[in-house]
């Protein structure tokens, strides 16, 4: 009809996704997934060395150290970042080639060792399997021998880090180690926890907002494509209400008095051009009513993934990481 505004039909999300669903629950992922290899030769002219650890062999979940040059060439120890990558819960690993190159400018950025956990995909394993390996994967931090970490890493200096499904899973742990916290918990005594880091946290619920509503053909992430992502994801029966998907719901929002009392500290960034930066600026407001100290960060413009891809946003994500680490 003239003078009404063109609606482009919604693309497949399984064809934006580049997946298929098998009959057995799992899926097949199509999409392009270049991998780069570590690093740890000192003899190379790069300015982070890098190495993978296997945590747990029977669910197949490993760690990626990013080691900043500097740390060879200094007496102090590093502050620690313990990071989960993004990809809807069902995409990528800590060897994809953006995630990699992320990671390696995250720790020359903010000089800082960054581990970047490769955790368990949905649907062949529903959360909270992610969350579970999250936390394995702190209590193997906090025991492993490794010399990097042994020798570079100031464990009294950590953040739990994510980008956004990796922001979620980060989230969920927080929590998960504030209610297993007190004062005199092994957590304190071997890993002392200073904050989180949210750039761009997935997370939705049954309602559109705003911000969903207006982006609602968004070309990199529309919304009927994270609902497929959430109905991969969560476990089977729930719906986008559940708590691990709307953060304004649930058991965990009181769990936020905790998080408050152990004097954490919150940063959460996102950017206008993100369908999802309602919710994300949602999460912040429940933070902050609950008294949790929180820096925000929205931009204008950009788009979901946009601090990890695009390289002016990612620098800018870098600065303020180090500025927040700093205070």
């Amino acid at each position: 009809m003239s003078g009404q505004p063109f609606s482009p039909e919604p693309i497949d999300p399984f064809l934006h996704l580049k997946i298929t669903l098998n009959s057995n629950g799992t899926i097949t992922r199509l999409r392009e997934d270049p991998h780069i290899s570590p690093s740890s030769n000192p003899n190379l002219p790069i300015s982070v060395l890098t190495k993978d650890i296997l945590i747990n062999p029977s669910h197949n979940t490993s760690a990626r150290i990013f080691l900043p040059r500097t740390a060879l060439e200094h007496a102090s120890k590093l502050p620690l970042i313990v990071y989960f990558h993004g990809g809807g819960f069902i995409l990528f690993s800590a060897a994809s080639d953006f995630l990699h190159n992320y990671c390696s400018n995250l720790a020359n950025d903010v000089n800082s060792i960054v581990v970047s956990i490769d955790y368990r995909l949905s649907p062949e394993h529903r959360l909270p399997a992610a969350y579970d390996d999250a936390i394995e994967a702190l209590h193997w931090i906090k025991t492993q021998p490794d010399d990097w970490l042994r020798n570079y890493a100031d464990y009294s200096n950590c953040y739990i880090m994510g980008s956004s499904a990796g922001a979620n899973i980060a989230y969920h742990t927080c929590l998960r180690v504030a209610v297993e916290t007190n004062l005199n918990h092994e957590y304190l005594k071997a890993i002392k926890i200073r904050g989180f880091i949210l750039s761009q946290p997935f997370f939705g619920g049954t309602n559109r907002v705003a911000s969903e509503s207006r982006l609602l053909n968004d070309p990199v992430l529309p919304p009927h494509v994270c609902d497929l992502m959430w109905e991969l994801a969560l476990p089977v029966g729930v719906d986008r209400d559940h708590e691990y998907c709307n953060p304004t719901v649930g058991d965990c929002v009181g769990v936020l008095d905790r998080v408050r009392k152990l004097g954490w500290r919150v940063l959460v960034s996102g950017c206008e051009g993100d369908p999802l930066i309602d919710h994300q600026m949602a999460l912040a407001r429940v933070m902050e009513d609950k008294g949790v100290v929180v820096v925000r960060s929205f931009t204008a413009g950009g788009c979901h993934g946009a601090e990890v891809r695009d390289l002016i946003k990612q620098k800018q994500l870098n600065d303020l990481i180090k500025d927040f680490i700093l205070s």
